[in-house]
């Protein structure tokens, strides 16, 4: 199956995406990530101003599959949280790089080592055979 791997974006080899804006990014699911999942029920994120670090759960998400914790790939300061997802988790499947984003951080400098969109799509390609 083809997935939506927009090119501007960076991707972590657990499935989150980072948009870099400014001297902020915005972190969320790919879509990968959401169709493994399926209707995502509930999410929980950090508060802002909570300190995540790259690597390590910052969150979970809930669907009616399974539940799986959300893994940092910048660390940084919580600055945003899409608190829109409270009460409707439909755009983390509907619009995971739009409107389903969930975090947005502040970096201060240590990352995941994040892959292209080209190297992410072939993490995805090997693991869907």
């Amino acid at each position: 199956m083809a997935y939506n791997t927009p090119s501007d974006l960076r991707y972590s080899k657990t499935h989150e995406w980072v948009r870099y804006e400014g001297d902020e990014v915005v972190i969320g699911i790919t879509d990968y990530a959401q169709h493994a999942l399926g209707d995502v029920v509930y999410v929980e994120l950090p508060a802002v101003g909570a300190t995540v670090t790259a690597g390590e759960s910052f969150g979970v998400v809930e669907s009616v599959k399974a539940s799986s914790d959300l893994y940092a790939p910048v660390s940084g300061e919580v600055v945003a949280v899409n608190t829109d997802l409270e009460s409707d988790q439909s755009p983390i499947n509907n619009d995971p790089y739009g409107k389903g984003w969930m975090l947005r951080v502040r970096p201060t400098g240590e990352s995941e080592e994040l892959l292209d969109a080209e190297a992410y799509a072939a993490l995805v390609a090997e693991i869907d055979h």
